[in-house]
């Protein structure tokens, strides 16, 4: 039995997966390109259903993928759902590197993706970065490093975003703040959760994603946080989507703010900011599921 394509969703671009390097040129796929495709068809299974329920509204649909490196995943939605719309939808790519950029562009290109647009911005930059549209459906985070995910949550609240979709990667800027604090005014049964350094890399890392949650929920989104892949693939491995639902919003406020005051990151509150006006209702929010 031949190894070549049995992995591969039958309307899947050949000549896209040869590109990425998922495919050899001969169109055979060894252990780690395999690898590398199950993570991203694992993740359109996430997206996919997002993506049917903004049509459903019959709306164009605007997705922004954050830190998008080589715009694996960009591609790959864009070739398994965006290019049979033949509508107004738009992925936007969003990276620092300019090679990475001008690369995807010039495939974009290559494989007649009329709707991907990939811009040389950091994601604190795209927030007010004009080439932007003022309101977006989805965003997308994968492996966006340290507090480059927290600006990419700020951006989706900023854009009204109805859908979030983020796998967090390092974290270091609580782990710092841990490490600084733990003498200070805090219980010492409480210290020991984060006294050795690896277990305040790991610790940091947990209640970074904490607050990112509750700051979605403080803004009205519904938050469900579970596995992207087995252990076995990788260890940045926390898949956190959110839909905007404009539920209630002073208890996760509450216990953000409880959070950051009882593990001695008060001076993290601004970045997990909550606006007391609200988020804002993303477009057409009534039509919501």
């Amino acid at each position: 039995m031949s190894s070549k394509t049995y992995e591969i969703r039958p309307n899947q671009s050949i000549e896209l997966l040869k590109e990425l390097h998922i495919l050899t040129r001969d169109g055979k796929m060894n252990q780690d390109s395999r690898r590398k495709l199950k993570q991203v068809y694992h993740l359109f299974q996430f997206i996919e259903p997002l993506l049917k329920d903004l049509k459903q509204d019959g709306r164009d649909v605007t997705l922004v993928d954050h830190g998008a490196g080589k715009s694996y995943l960009g591609f790959i939605l864009y070739d398994l759902f965006f290019k049979e719309l033949r509508d107004n939808s738009r992925i936007f790519g969003i990276e620092t590197r300019d090679e990475l950029v001008q690369r995807s562009c010039e495939l974009a290109q290559r494989l007649g993706f009329p709707g991907m647009s990939f811009l040389n911005l950091s994601v604190a930059d795209s927030i007010t970065s004009t080439q932007l549209p003022p309101t977006v459906d989805i965003v997308t985070a994968l492996h966006a490093c340290d507090t480059a995910t927290d600006d990419a949550l700020r951006f989706a609240l900023k854009k009204h975003a109805r859908y979030i979709v983020v796998v967090p990667c390092c974290q270091a800027e609580v782990a710092g703040v841990l490490r600084r604090n733990k003498g200070k005014s805090l219980g010492q049964a409480l210290t020991e959760i984060w006294r050795h350094p690896l277990h305040t890399r790991e610790f940091g890392s947990q209640i970074t994603n904490v607050l990112r949650c509750l700051q979605l929920e403080a803004h009205g989104y519904q938050v469900s946080v579970t596995e992207l892949v087995g252990w076995e693939h990788s260890m940045k491995n926390e898949l956190i989507i959110a839909q905007y639902k404009n539920l209630p919003r002073r208890r996760p406020s509450e216990r953000l703010n409880e959070i950051l005051d009882t593990f001695g990151l008060a001076e993290l509150r601004e970045r997990y900011f909550v606006d007391d006006a609200g988020a804002g209702e993303p477009a057409d929010v009534s039509s919501a599921g």
